[in-house]
């Protein structure tokens, strides 16, 4: 039997995350552009070689069209999940800070990278914080619909830099958006995510 993929369903309504994400945000991410991305991966995988195969497969292995909509659907998923309107703590606790104060040094070096990373990243794509299998965590840019699983890391936290992420909230002013997302991280469903 064939996969039918669904969107995520988010944990908060469409304007809890305001003024981090808008409610206007939202409903155009997620509302349209995830929306478009999940309808075009189940037309292009069905009667594939992929369409018994989970997402994270796809994303992992597909090329082309289906590989595009697969690695944005999964990275707008875990982007989306990340988030919640009043999280429990404002940073990382247990043995996810730990990884990443063995990793960067600190809380605040990783926050550097990853704000770095996701600003200087030219054109639409991703900034990550993965961890390999050891799980050393690294920050990586990825361009377009590339995702972490093509490398053999998991991707652990993400911000999206597409314009269609930001635009409506800040413009041209990208790492205002950066500055502002870290304080909806929610840190469980990131650590749960290293486990």
């Amino acid at each position: 039997m064939e996969n039918k993929f669904e969107m995520p369903q988010l944990r908060y309504a469409a304007g809890d995350l305001a003024p981090v994400i808008s409610e206007q945000t939202i409903n155009y991410h997620y509302g349209k552009h995830l929306q478009a991305y999940v309808n075009n991966l189940n037309n292009l995988v069905a009667g594939t070689e992929f369409a018994q195969s989970s997402l994270e497969e796809i994303a992992a292995k597909a090329q082309g069209g289906i590989g595009n909509n697969a690695g944005q659907v999964l990275n707008h998923t875990l982007y989306f999940e990340q988030f919640a309107p009043k999280p429990a703590a404002s940073a990382p606790q247990g043995a996810l800070a730990e990884a990443i104060v063995r990793s960067f040094g600190s809380f605040e070096e990783m926050q550097k990278q990853m704000n770095a990373a996701a600003s200087t990243l030219f054109g639409s794509g991703w900034a990550w914080l993965c961890a390999d299998a050891e799980g050393v965590l690294s920050i990586r840019q990825m361009a377009n619909a590339d995702t972490p699983l093509r490398y053999g890391l998991r991707p652990l936290l993400t911000f999206d830099v597409w314009e269609h992420a930001y635009y409506l909230d800040y413009q041209n002013r990208r790492p205002d958006y950066l500055a502002a997302l870290w304080s909806i991280i929610d840190w469980q469903v990131v650590a749960d995510r290293l486990k």
